[in-house]
């Protein structure tokens, strides 16, 4: 298992936020609202790689490296 790091960040830079613990997946799903709060750009670190989840301003989900 590679652990995987998550930032939310908002359009310019990292929102300073104390750490919270990774929402719990039910049945292996996990809410992109619940991901992403109030912000629309989430980091994701994995296999020290970055990606961002963005979200759009049609609601739609962008994943990137």
């Amino acid at each position: 298992m590679v652990p995987i790091i998550m930032r939310a960040m908002n359009r310019l830079s990292p929102v300073k936020t104390s750490p919270q613990p990774a929402p719990l997946a039910v049945n292996g799903v996990v809410r992109a609202q619940d991901l992403l709060g109030t912000g629309s750009v989430l980091v994701i670190e994995h296999a020290s790689e970055r990606y961002l989840l963005r979200l759009t301003k049609n609601g739609k989900l962008i994943l990137t490296k």
